[in-house]
């Protein structure tokens, strides 16, 4: 028997409450787990794992939750509230990601390696300069008069789309560092299938979540 709109409709939004809540915990987890493994203040390289981990896995997650009606921690909070805390999240990430690509740098260079050498430091690099251009287009949402000939529905979803290619970008770069010989060598057997899970279970919500927000509300209208 099909079911009906709105049993659908409930369906729908007590799935999108769970995902959106099992991706505040796994983002949590997973950078806490980060930290604890790379232990910051040990070395200089110990802030490079943690700092793009808290980027990208946990502020960039809550930046883009932050829109879900079922899922937002800020629910209470007007629209306009709801998207200034999402460019500041989305810039204390980038300013995470960009002091953490910084450290590693010179982490390099006092080692003399060689620098984007691996596949993780080219889809780390390639991620960060990504939520650069995403701030600064965000920067055209929060204040819309500065492009005038566009229209704001179609800013919003080339954002949202654009938003969410840099999230799996990032999403790509901590699976690579999990393959890199610093993780491999700490993390193994089980725990590290875990730990892999965590970007895929958290990128898979994001893309439900932005694609929803766009495709689902207008099947049932």
């Amino acid at each position: 028997m099909a079911l009906s709109v709105e049993t659908e409709s409930h369906i729908y939004r007590a799935l999108r409450t769970a995902s959106g809540a099992a991706a505040h915990l796994v983002a949590l987890g997973f950078t806490i787990f980060v930290a604890v493994l790379a232990r910051p203040g040990s070395s200089l390289f110990s802030w490079h794992p943690t700092l793009m981990s808290l980027a990208f896995s946990f502020l960039m997650t809550e930046a883009l939750l932050v829109f879900s009606p079922e899922s937002s921690l800020l629910r209470s909070l007007s629209r306009k509230g709801r998207a200034r805390c999402h460019w500041v999240l989305q810039l204390l990430a980038l300013l995470c990601a960009l002091l953490g690509l910084g450290l590693v740098i010179l982490h390099k260079e006092q080692l003399g390696k060689a620098h984007l050498a691996t596949w993780h430091g080219r889809a780390g690099l390639i991620a960060v300069l990504w939520a650069g251009l995403q701030c600064s287009g965000g920067v055209g949402l929060l204040y819309p008069k500065l492009l005038p000939r566009w229209p704001l529905a179609k800013l919003k979803l080339y954002h949202a789309t654009s938003g969410l290619v840099g999230y799996l970008l990032g999403s790509a770069s901590l699976l690579l560092a999990m393959c890199s010989l610093w993780f491999t060598a700490t993390v193994t057997g089980g725990v590290w299938y875990l730990a892999v899970l965590c970007p895929v279970i958290t990128s898979l919500v994001i893309m439900s979540q932005v694609s929803n927000a766009y495709l689902y509300r207008k099947r049932i209208q």
